[in-house]
């Protein structure tokens, strides 16, 4: 339980951290926030795992975790501007 609890946390900070990263307007709420974080770990463990070549299903907390998190959340906050982006033209 605690567990998903730390990765609840953790996908609200990477999401927060990659909003303040990429520049412009992204309406969305802490809800939305955590799940552009908890998308973007999943996208941060599989590239860390393709970089690195460790197990991305790890269940440890690192430092690198959140650093890989909000790199994975930058990425897709960027795909999702760009749809959004590009929807409404």
């Amino acid at each position: 339980m605690f567990a998903f609890i730390g990765w609840l946390i953790i996908g609200l900070v990477a999401g927060a951290l990659a909003r303040f990263l990429v520049p412009g307007r992204q309406p969305m709420g802490m809800l939305m926030t955590m799940v552009l974080g908890l998308i973007g770990s999943l996208v941060g463990g599989f590239i860390s795992s393709l970089l690195f070549g460790h197990d991305p299903m790890e269940s440890t907390i690192h430092a690198s975790g959140l650093i890989m998190s909000t790199f994975g959340a930058v990425i897709v906050l960027v795909l999702y501007v760009a749809y959004a982006r590009r929807r409404a033209v």
